[in-house]
């Protein structure tokens, strides 16, 4: 059965009709499921009883609890969903201030990364905006979103926007764009992203030099960081959105003068933030990790030279939580509990 959870307004309204009800019925269906958000047609009071029994004959909420949790010793929690057969694994992150839910919008992962232990899923399919948003759902307290759990978001381009269009709609959780961060190794649907979302963007980078990428990101074939970066620079930056690039330290292999070098040249006259991460144990364990002090010679050195550079935190690792390291740990067919 259909799940209301994902439609649009203009979905909502025809879904209102079709079951005999007013066309304005849709906003209101809108108000129950977003606002609101119902997890039964009960609760939908302002709609008649008859009205919400074609409702429940024609379709579901499509709303569901998580199956499974782990919380980490720094206050991290990690959830399982299961969807159909599969699972999948959201990971909220609170802090004094804020509290901040990472989303996945497939099963698995098909981009391949080497240094990421989620790409050893391999790829289950893509995740609709219903089951997107009923992971955000799921927690009321929420200040910011980040699309950066499972799956490649520029690969699921269509639900993806959907579910920020809901996000952000009047008619929907009226959220600013502001508070939401969609991530991405850089694909060509990254310009879909770009012309129809004011999100927040995250590009996974890693190393600057497209040859040197591609040994550890397959993605870089699909679009060099060079074109990524290039069409970035016909963007606006400097007012209602952000753009970051995400960067593990490896000893080494991306953390010396070249390559921090490399960075100042080709992100010249773009406005953006570059966080640096310290690696985690992960599939492929011939890069060590750069040292503390290492990683700190490289962010004064670029944000010497006028690149926004920090070091961010790692969160949730004893639970397999911390970027790249959702493997559904949590699932009854996994090899290991966490």
């Amino acid at each position: 059965m259909e799940p209301l959870l994902g439609k649009t307004l203009e979905e909502l309204q025809a879904v209102a009709v079709s079951v005999g009800l007013p066309k304005f019925a849709g906003k209101q269906l809108a108000q129950w499921l977003y606002v609101r958000r119902v997890t039964s047609f009960d609760e939908m009071t302002n709609i008649s009883l008859k009205g919400r029994e074609a409702l429940k004959a024609a379709y579901r909420i499509g709303r569901h609890e998580p199956v499974a949790q782990a919380v980490s010793q720094d206050g991290t929690k990690k959830y399982l969903f299961a969807i159909g057969n599969q699972y999948i694994e959201s990971v909220y992150i609170p802090e004094e201030d804020r509290a901040t839910l990472c989303v996945s919008t497939q099963m698995g992962c098909k981009m391949g990364c080497r240094f990421c232990m989620t790409g050893t899923l391999g790829f289950h399919g893509h995740l609709p905006a219903a089951e997107i948003l009923n992971q955000i759902f799921q927690f009321p307290d929420l200040t910011n979103i980040v699309y950066m759990g499972e799956g490649e978001p520029m690969d699921n381009i269509d639900e993806v926007l959907r579910s920020l269009t809901i996000l952000t709609a009047d008619y929907g959780c009226a959220w600013s764009p502001k508070r939401i961060t969609v991530s991405t190794v850089g694909i060509p649907a990254m310009k879909r992203f770009l012309d129809e979302s004011e999100c927040h963007l995250a590009v996974s980078m890693h190393n600057p030099f497209p040859a040197e990428r591609a040994a550890i990101m397959p993605a870089e074939k699909l679009m060099s960081i060079s074109d990524v970066i290039a069409l970035l620079k016909q963007y606006d930056w400097a007012h209602q959105r952000r753009v970051s690039f995400e960067y593990i330290c490896w000893h080494g292999h991306n953390d010396t003068i070249r390559h921090a070098k490399e960075l100042v040249r080709l992100l010249k006259g773009l406005n953006c933030r570059i966080n640096l991460i310290r690696f985690h144990e992960g599939v492929d364990r011939q890069f060590p990790a750069s040292d503390e002090q290492q990683m700190i010679w490289f962010r004064d050195y670029l944000t010497n030279n006028n690149l926004t550079t920090t070091i961010r935190r790692s969160r949730g690792e004893d639970i397999l939580a911390a970027c790249g390291m959702l493997v559904n740990a949590l699932s009854p067919h996994a090899d290991k509990q966490t």
